[in-house]
């Protein structure tokens, strides 16, 4: 059941990807409530999978790669559409692979993404229940407020003329503070792999020494 919940988050981001360039301007009004069900059924799959005690390594992973397919999609979906700056896209995406890579590795070597944060400011930024609650919030916000916005201009021409300048000002600044918590969370993991690295192979340095 938890699987089904996260391929029903793959199906309607794709329902919203298509209105998001093929509906007409009344219909893209949907788009914002659209996608708070997606982010909604994110919370509701890792629940089901409790309550009904199917965790799996595979539903973990089937849930982050749906999780990452829906951010980078969006970003790049509103890059398309102008809505967004393309170096926007270019920031998370770059900044999930590197992640994302990193933490393959650490689960080869049977490490949760979240154990291999050692230092507490790591785990705080990267682990901590608030600043992954607040990273999820801050771009659910910009994903509903640009969505929201984007067939005003064809719908109200007046209402846009007068407020366009606040629109795009409250837009920024929403997408400045989406691409900071990303790099801040994502920089302590880049960093961490590199010294956990740099320690490895001064251990394997010092064992070949003594022999």
């Amino acid at each position: 059941m938890a699987n089904l919940i996260t391929s029903a988050r793959f199906v309607l981001l794709f329902i919203l990807v298509a209105m998001a360039y093929l509906a007409p301007p009344h219909w893209q009004l949907i788009n914002p409530a659209l996608l708070l069900v997606i982010i909604a059924l994110d919370g509701l799959d890792g629940y089901v999978a409790r309550k009904r005690g199917e965790s799996s390594a595979f539903g973990s992973a089937y849930d982050i790669a749906v999780d990452r397919v829906v951010e980078n999609v969006l970003w790049i979906v509103l890059a398309d559409l102008e809505l967004v700056p393309i170096w926007v896209s270019l920031v998370f995406i770059t900044r999930g692979i590197l992640v994302d890579t990193i933490r393959a590795q650490g689960m080869q070597e049977g490490k949760t993404a979240f154990e291999m944060m050692r230092s507490p400011l790591g785990r705080f930024l990267v682990s901590g229940r608030f600043m992954r609650g607040f990273y999820g919030a801050v771009k659910a916000v910009t994903f509903a407020w640009v969505l929201l916005f984007q067939p005003i201009p064809e719908l109200q021409p007046q209402f846009w003329a007068q407020w366009a300048t606040t629109v795009e000002f409250v837009t920024a600044v929403l997408i400045y503070v989406s691409v900071a918590v990303c790099l801040i969370r994502g920089v302590p993991v880049v960093w961490e792999f590199y010294a956990y690295e740099m320690r490895e192979q001064r251990r394997l340095k010092g064992v070949e020494g003594r022999r």
